[in-house]
């Protein structure tokens, strides 16, 4: 039986998710995503997932890449979200504060914390593509208020932080 899907994007609309932008360094250029869909998978090996809408545009280069770059991003850089997540958007400008790391990963040095990863496997769903990942380096842990999502609009994130009804 098929879900309805307004049903679907409600449930999902009012489910909390915290924010990250993935970067890939490609020979044509940084590449960059919001993506609100980064999940723990495992501590041993280290391991995550995310999902990307689209393979085109931003998704096919990060998925595309070798390397890349979760940036779990706070409260601060809902600038940051935002310009990621509208295609044209400006995006690495130098008032962003993004650092090139030796091995070409973009992290943000201020974001909540910077995983350097790898691709382990990239499994098909309807128009989306999931991909589980490997962590390689953790290089950035600075504390801060988590950014959320949550009914198509950023929050920071406090213990009594009241959102939306």
């Amino acid at each position: 039986m098929a879900v309805d899907p307004r049903a679907y994007k409600h449930a999902f609309a009012n489910h909390p998710a915290g924010v990250a932008v993935i970067t890939a360094q490609t020979p044509e250029g940084p590449f960059g995503l919001t993506a609100s869909s980064v999940a723990s998978v495992s501590l041993d090996p280290a391991a995550l997932v995310f999902s990307v809408t689209s393979s085109r545009g931003s998704a096919s280069k990060v998925l595309g890449a070798q390397r890349f770059a979760v940036n779990l991003l706070n409260a601060s850089q809902v600038g940051i979200a935002r310009s990621f997540a509208v295609p044209g958007a400006p995006r690495f400008t130098p008032d962003q504060g993004w650092l090139e790391l030796p091995g070409g990963q973009l992290v943000l040095p201020t974001a909540h914390a910077a995983l350097l990863c790898h691709s382990l496997e990239q499994v098909p769903v309807g128009d989306s593509t999931v991909v589980v990942a490997a962590i390689d380096d953790i290089v950035v842990d600075t504390p801060g208020r988590p950014l959320v999502y949550v009914n198509r609009v950023f929050h920071g994130l406090t213990a009594d932080t009241p959102l939306p009804e």
